[in-house]
C-alpha cells in the first residue's frame, strides 16, 4: 500500500502530454471549488444590499477588509502542509499525511483564536482607520457574527490539502457546488422570508463555512481510511513549535502577495479626486482578481506536482512539470493582456456609465495589461516554491521586492495611481526574474534528497532541535540559490 502513491506519480510522468493533462486535472476542479466560495461571499453581499446601502458597506467591510484578512493568514498557514503532504504522498509514506493535517487543525485553531480580537473590536479599530461612524458600528456587529466561520477555516484549509496532495480534488469541487446553492437557498429564507436582516446574511455564511468544513472532515474520516488517514493520534501534538514556524512562513509568503495589489486601492484613496482613481483601480483589480481565480488553481496544481515528484526522488519529473506549466501560464496571460488591449476603450462600460470613469480606466488598461500576464506566471512560481518547502526564502525575497521596492518607487514616480500601481508592479517583475533565476539554478537531484531529509525529519518521531535544524534548512539559501 505505502508503493502505491510513487508508483502514481511514475504513471503520471510518462509524457510530455500526461503532465500538461495532469495540470489541468488539478488546476479545474480546484478553480471550481474557488468560484464557488468566491460566489458565497457574493451572494452574501448582494443578499444584503437588497437591505440598504447601510447593510451593504457592513456587509462589503466585513466580508473584504475584516474576513479577507484572517482567510489569507489561516489560507497561507495551511499551505505549510502542501509541501509536507504532498512530498509524504510522493514516497509513499500516507500514514504521515493525517499526522500533518492533525497538527496543521491545532495549529490553524490556535491562530485563529489570536485572530478573534479582531472581529470583537473590529468596531473601534474602523473608527481609528477613519471609517464612517455608522458604518464602522455596523460592519462592527455583522464581523462579529461571522466569527465562527473564521474558526470553520481551520478545520477546512489542512483538509483541503490533505486531499490536494492526493489529486482527490473532484469531492471538494463538489461539497463547494452544493454548499453554494445551499447558502443561496439559506439567504432566501433568513433574510427576506424569515426577515432576520443582515444577521441572518450572517448566519447562512457561518453554516454554509461549517457545511463545507465538516463534509470535508467526514469524506476523509470515512472514505479515506488506509489513504493518509489512520484516525486521531497524539503525534500531531509533537514538533508543534516547528511545524508552527513552517506554517508562518507559509503564511508570511503568501499574505505579502495577497495583500500587495489590494493595498493599490487603500493608496489611491489618498489621491486627489479620489473617487475616480479608486474607482477606476477597483474596475481593473475586479477583473484581474477573476484571471487570478485560474491561476490559483494552477497554484495548487503544480505544488501537488512538484511536491510528488521531489517526495518520490523524480527531480528531472519536476523540473519539466515546472516548465510546462510556466510556458503554459505565460501562454494565457499573454492572450489576457491582448483581450484587455483589444478592449482597452469599452470593457468598463460593464461597470459605470460614468464616462470620467470609463477615460480613467481606459487610461490604465495597459497597466491591467501587464499585470495581467505578470500575474500569471508569478503565482505558478509560488506554486512551486510551496510544493519544493522554499517558503522562507520566497518571503524574504518578497518583502525587498514588493514593500521595500515597488511601493517607495510607486511614490517617487509622481504619477498618481498609474505611477503607484507601475511602481508596484516593477515590484512584481523583479520578484518574478528572481524566482526564476532560483528555479533555473535550482538543483533539482539536491531538493529530492532534502525532500527525503524532510520527510524523515517530519516523521513524527524526531523532536527538538533535529526538527528547528530541518525548518532551518527549508527553502534552502539564497546565495545557494544562485550558486551555478
Amino acid at each position: 500500500m505505502a508503493m502505491e502513491a510513487p508508483l502514481l506519480v511514475e504513471r503520471r510522468s510518462s509524457s510530455s502530454c500526461s503532465s500538461v493533462a495532469l495540470e489541468a486535472f488539478l488546476a479545474a476542479p480546484i478553480t471550481f471549488n474557488i468560484l464557488c466560495l468566491y460566489g458565497v461571499n457574493s451572494t452574501t453581499q448582494l443578499f444584503a444590499g437588497r437591505l440598504g446601502n447601510l447593510e451593504l458597506s457592513a456587509a462589503a467591510v466585513g466580508l473584504s477588509v475584516v474576513s479577507n484578512f484572517s482567510f489569507g493568514f489561516l489560507l497561507g498557514m495551511g499551505s505549510a502542509l502542501e509541501t509536507l503532504c504532498g512530498q509524504a504522498y510522493g514516497a509513499g509514506h500516507l500514514g504521515a499525511l493525517g499526522v500533518y493535517m492533525q497538527r496543521s487543525w491545532v495549529i490553524l485553531s490556535a491562530s485563529a483564536l489570536l485572530l478573534s480580537p479582531l472581529y470583537v473590536f473590529a468596531a473601534p479599530v474602523l473608527r481609528a482607520l477613519g471609517q464612517d461612524e455608522a458604518i464602522a458600528a455596523a460592519a462592527g456587529g455583522f464581523t462579529l457574527r461571522i466569527l465562527p466561520q473564521m474558526f470553520s477555516l481551520a478545520l477546512a484549509f489542512p483538509t483541503q490539502k490533505f486531499l490536494q496532495a492526493q489529486s482527490k480534488v473532484a469531492v471538494l469541487a463538489w461539497i463547494s457546488l452544493a454548499a453554494l446553492a445551499a447558502h443561496a437557498a439559506m439567504l432566501v429564507l433568513f433574510v427576506p422570508v424569515l426577515g432576520w436582516g443582515l444577521p441572518g446574511a450572517a448566519a447562512a455564511y457561518n453554516a454554509t463555512s461549517w457545511a463545507v468544513a465538516v463534509a470535508q472532515v467526514v469524506y476523509v474520516t470515512r472514505w479515506c481510511r488506509g489513504q493518509g488517514w489512520e484516525g486521531l493520534s497524539w503525534k500531531a501534538f509533537r514538533g508543534l513549535w516547528a511545524f508552527a514556524k513552517l506554517s508562518l512562513a507559509s503564511a508570511v509568503m503568501l499574505c505579502l502577495e495577497v495583500w500587495y495589489m489590494m493595498v493599490l486601492v487603500v493608496l489611491t484613496g489618498h489621491l486627489d479626486d479620489a473617487e475616480i482613481a479608486v474607482g477606476s483601480v477597483s474596475i481593473c483589480m475586479n477583473l484581474n482578481g477573476w484571471e487570478a481565480m485560474l491561476f490559483i488553481g494552477l497554484n495548487a496544481a503544480i505544488s501537488v506536482r512538484v511536491s510528488n515528484e521531489l517526495g518520490s526522488g523524480r527531480p528531472r519529473a519536476a523540473k519539466f512539470a515546472v516548465t510546462a506549466v510556466i510556458v503554459q501560464s505565460l501562454a494565457i496571460g499573454l492572450v489576457a493582456m491582448a483581450l484587455i488591449l483589444a478592449y482597452r476603450n469599452s470593457f468598463a462600460v460593464l461597470f459605470t456609465a460614468d464616462r470620467d470613469m470609463q477615460a480613467a480606466v481606459s487610461e490604465v488598461a495597459y497597466l491591467l495589461a501587464v499585470t495581467m500576464v505578470l500575474n500569471s506566471v508569478q503565482p505558478v512560481i509560488s506554486g512551486v516554491a510551496i510544493g519544493g518547502g522554499w517558503q522562507a526564502l520566497v518571503a524574504y525575497i518578497n518583502l525587498g521586492c514588493y514593500y521595500a521596492f515597488g511601493l517607495p518607487l510607486g511614490y517617487l514616480l509622481h504619477l498618481g495611481p498609474q505611477g503607484i500601481w507601475a511602481g508596484m508592479l516593477c515590484g512584481t517583475a523583479l520578484q518574478t526574474m528572481i524566482l526564476l533565476v532560483v528555479i533555473w539554478k535550482t538543483d533539482w537531484e539536491a531538493e529530492a534528497a532534502q525532500a527525503n531529509e524532510r520527510i524523515s525529519a517530519w516523521s513524527g518521531e524526531c523532536q527538538g532541535k533535529q526538527l528547528q535544524d530541518q525548518q532551518g534548512e527549508t527553502g534552502g539559501d539564497l546565495k545557494e540559490a544562485f550558486r551555478v
